[in-house]
């Protein structure tokens, strides 16, 4: 690649969350350098755009690959989302048939080298990439999938490692790898034993917020996320909010009333969080959640809000502003925050991690992709 101006494709799924974010933020760093930069939202692959009224969306696109895409998407929910048995036994043979017919479709549809960079931005489609002859190829996994799904328990354990193998050929496959956020990449090379030879950093970012949060007495604690997802841990979140009476919860979806949330529905916007003084983790205990990493964290630090995190999620230095906490502990890390220097210290430093995880720094590595200097190929950093 060369300093003129690059095209580069950008293939995401834009659902309501995270996965939605950075996309766009990608797309709009390259084009403000002078390159284009174009996105392919796959959420709805399998589904016509077309249809009468309220099933617009909601019925299967009118292709034989796209139709067996969707019948995979229908028969998953319906046998492995609430039967136990599906879901450990079954979910390993519908993640693959996706994977695999997503590629199809996509190495069909796209005109992948056409462009001088491809770039994927989820695991489901991330196979594609491998079709790519002439384009570079970079994978940017939001984390890693075969631990992340038999963590969940939807797999066996030669299917977890069976998954392993074929997300290693992955990361091994592409020229450049990054991961959502850089405690993944080092949870790769330790747990997957993969080489680390493509890694790049390409950190998730945030956009710190102009009007920060205010300190108040008793502090008010917001959580944003999925309520449902077991690797967030809704029943830490319940017993938590049992401790503490002024935590209030925004996400989808709606959570099991028996939790006892004060559920607040969807954010209008992240602009909500400026009146709370603290934000909220949960999160497993399982190897991936202790390396892991949580969107909702650097929009809290946005906000100038310190984050009141598990103490078993290791790497916290490179997050300041967090304040670790067990179950034991919450309540006197809460009620420690109550001392207004206290708390406008750890909002500080909160503020300034965020400034320092902006999307334009933390996307800064795009430049050498598209400027004319490739990655290296060894990377001390993540070995």
């Amino acid at each position: 690649m060369t300093a003129e101006t690059r095209r580069v494709l950008v293939i995401c799924q834009l659902d309501a969350y995270a996965n939605g974010v950075k996309p766009f933020e990608i797309r709009r760093f390259l084009q403000e350098r002078g390159h284009e930069a174009h996105l392919v939202d796959t959420y709805g692959l399998s589904r016509s755009p077309r249809g009468p009224g309220p099933l617009a969306g909601r019925l299967p696109a009118p292709s034989p690959r796209k139709a067996a895409l969707y019948a995979t998407e229908a028969a998953s929910a319906l046998l492995t989302r609430k039967w136990g048995f599906g879901r450990r036994h079954l979910s390993y043979y519908f993640l693959v048939a996706e994977h695999r017919l997503r590629r199809g479709i996509l190495k069909r549809e796209l005109p992948m080298d056409d462009y001088d960079l491809v770039i994927c931005e989820t695991v489901y489609d991330a196979g594609v990439l491998a079709d790519v002859t002439t384009a570079r190829t970079l994978y940017d996994a939001p984390a890693p999938w075969a631990d992340e799904v038999y963590f969940d328990g939807r797999l066996s354990e030669r299917q977890h490692q069976k998954l392993r193998r074929l997300e290693t050929g992955i990361f091994e496959g592409v020229d450049h790898l990054a991961l959502h956020w850089e405690s993944y990449a080092h949870y790769a090379v330790e747990r997957y034993g993969i080489s680390g030879r493509n890694l790049m950093p390409l950190n998730f970012g945030c956009s710190p917020s102009e009007k920060r949060a205010e300190f108040a007495d008793p502090p008010r604690i917001a959580y944003l996320g999925n309520v449902s997802a077991g690797f967030n841990d809704p029943a830490l979140l319940a017993r938590l909010s049992a401790q503490y009476p002024h935590i209030d919860v925004y996400g989808g979806p709606p959570p099991d009333s028996r939790l006892g949330l004060r559920y607040r529905g969807y954010a209008p916007s992240l602009d909500v969080l400026k009146e709370y003084q603290l934000g909220l983790v949960t999160c497993t205990k399982d190897p991936l959640r202790r390396d892991g990493f949580s969107s909702k964290h650097v929009h809290y630090l946005a906000h100038g809000l310190p984050v009141l995190v598990p103490t078993w999620r290791r790497r916290l230095d490179l997050l300041r502003g967090s304040l670790p906490y067990t179950e034991e502990s919450f309540r006197s890390v809460v009620d420690a925050m109550r001392d207004k220097d206290r708390w406008q210290a750890a909002s500080d430093e909160a503020y300034a991690q965020a400034t320092r995880l902006s999307w334009n720094e933390t996307l800064r590595p795009l430049e050498r992709l598209v400027g004319g200097r490739p990655a290296p190929r060894k990377d001390s950093t993540w070995t």
